[in-house]
């Protein structure tokens, strides 16, 4: 019986530890692994380390641009009206 009250207080204990956010350097990195999705090889090494540094380039074409929105609004999970505002405002910066 000691046991499994010992169990249940670490199980208790224990799920605050796990259950923490993810830290602005994490944040970071799974936005630029879902922006350079599809890449592979020397390309994604080459725009992962882009993207985490913050001197990734600025999409062009409107097809760039939509992936890139596109990618940014899915990571912060975003639907309907927040997720039109979101991309209107996307799309429409330079």
């Amino acid at each position: 019986m000691k046991t499994v009250s010992l169990l249940v207080c670490l199980v208790v204990l224990g799920s605050p530890i796990l259950a923490h956010a993810a830290t602005p350097q994490q944040q970071r990195m799974a936005d630029c692994s879902t922006k350079n999705k599809g890449k592979k090889g020397d390309e994604y090494k080459a725009a992962q380390k882009a993207c985490l540094s913050g001197t990734a380039t600025v999409a062009t074409t409107p097809q760039e641009r939509m992936t890139h929105c596109n990618a940014d609004a899915a990571t912060k999970k975003l639907s309907g009206d927040a997720r039109k505002t979101f991309m209107s405002s996307c799309l429409k910066a330079p």
